[in-house]
């Protein structure tokens, strides 16, 4: 059997650990110089196959691929950018192709969330309708933890320990201090539409009147008054109220408490602001003085802090993808099996791209206490074994020492494209 080239890229918002990915995935294929050629890497993503902009990873070193797992970001370009559908837009598939012909590219591998699995999935259809022999692996992706098949989602696990520790951290500082000063805080964070990064926060409070105090998930309608009434509550009880927000908290009505009003280049509603929208709500109606922070693109890229566990299952999912490409699997993700909680055991798993493209999974109720502002015990038992361990990078003069590429860029075959 001839070895044919594979193509990798990254798509949607990076992780601390997207490129322990991309490690695995080029570690393992260079144990196949037989079945597999080289390795391109998407520049930019699904835009760099577009556009013929492919990255030849055979010119990175061995040991700069062996940094890739301790290193944040996207090492290769990242991007969000949605292929529409195939019947409208059949001339943006057909040139994929094209360049993946060009290229002698039979493996397709893609690293991403609800969108780019539905792309994966896409390019899987119409690689068969063209009859071009193409392996198509997704590979889960995402801090949001909200893709269906797989018990949790590289990326994830690193985002939960960071939010934990700091709220925890920052609930500390604002203890220190309320009797003579602030006495809310409020940390908004990551989740559209599911509220798995604001329920990790809730790791941090392992007793009665710790912090935090209140979680406000996007599964549970907000109610002003209620939620002033347990803040009230918790102030007197206290001395102080620390508050975790996901950034898609939704009225009764389903609309967002703080919607920009603009769209992202997927048509997802762009947000931000929620957490000083709480937090003026509490000074103008309980008169306390406060203090908001964004977590932003800090908690994604905070690889210093990187749960063990994470790094350890983006590793191997990346080992996983060409396992299941040379094993001829084909539109399929492949995913994490838990197999026990404590000690936490898992293995791969693989699930069709047909019922994972644009699914979203939710924070179940049950992980959500009755009142609506914390987590229960069952949900405290799904995250903890995912933000355990610890894997700090290698430090130089004091900061840590990541990898970048030399991006070698493969010479072009076709002509111009423009998306």
């Amino acid at each position: 059997m001839t070895a044919r080239n594979a193509f990798y890229a990254q798509s949607g918002g990076v992780t601390a650990v997207i490129n322990a990915t991309a490690c695995g995935l080029i570690q393992a294929a260079r144990r196949h110089p037989d079945r597999i050629g080289k390795v391109f890497a998407g520049r930019d993503g699904i835009i760099g196959a577009l556009t013929e902009d492919l990255i030849d990873t055979s010119c990175e070193s061995d040991a700069a691929i062996a940094a890739l797992r301790h290193t944040p970001g996207g090492a290769f370009g990242s991007c969000r950018y949605k292929l529409k559908g195939i019947d409208q837009h059949r001339a943006q598939y057909e040139r994929l192709i094209e360049v993946f012909r060009a290229h002698d590219i039979g493996y397709f591998f893609y690293n991403g969330g609800n969108d780019s699995m539905d792309t994966a999935w896409k390019v899987s259809q119409i690689a068969g309708a063209l009859g071009y022999p193409l392996t198509c692996v997704g590979i889960p992706k995402t801090v949001d933890n909200d893709l269906p098949h797989t018990d949790c989602c590289p990326g994830f696990g690193s985002v939960a320990k960071y939010v934990a520790t700091s709220i925890r951290e920052a609930g500390y500082d604002v203890a220190s201090m309320a009797r003579t000063s602030t006495k809310i805080f409020v940390l908004e964070v990551m989740g559209r539409h599911a509220g798995w990064i604001t329920a990790a926060c809730g790791l941090a409070s392992e007793g009665a009147g710790e912090p935090p105090h209140i979680l406000l998930f996007p599964e549970i309608p907000f109610e002003p008054e209620r939620f002033l009434a347990r803040v009230d509550e918790c102030v007197r009880r206290y001395g102080y109220c620390t508050v975790a927000v996901s950034e898609g908290l939704c009225d009764a009505g389903g609309r967002l408490i703080a919607d920009s009003g603009s769209r992202d280049a997927f048509g997802h509603a762009q947000l931000g602001g929620v957490g000083q929208v709480v937090a003026q709500l509490i000074k103008d109606k309980l008169g306390h003085k406060y203090h908001w922070a964004l977590a932003d693109y800090l908690q994604r890229s905070a690889r210093h802090l990187a749960s063990r566990t994470d790094v350890e299952q983006a590793y191997a999912l990346g080992v996983a993808a060409v396992d299941l490409a040379l094993q001829g699997k084909n539109a399929v993700m492949a995913t994490i099996r838990r197999l026990a909680d404590a000690p936490y055991r898992w293995e791969i798993g693989e699930a069709p791209l047909a019922e994972v493209a644009n699914v979203e999974r939710k924070m179940p109720r049950e992980f959500i206490s009755d009142d609506g502002f914390h987590i229960t015990a069952a949900c405290r038992t799904y995250l903890q074994p995912l933000i355990d361990g610890e894997d700090p990078p290698p430090y130089r003069n004091g900061l840590p020492d990541y990898v970048r590429m030399r991006g070698s860029a493969v010479k072009k075959k076709l002509g111009t494209y423009t998306i």
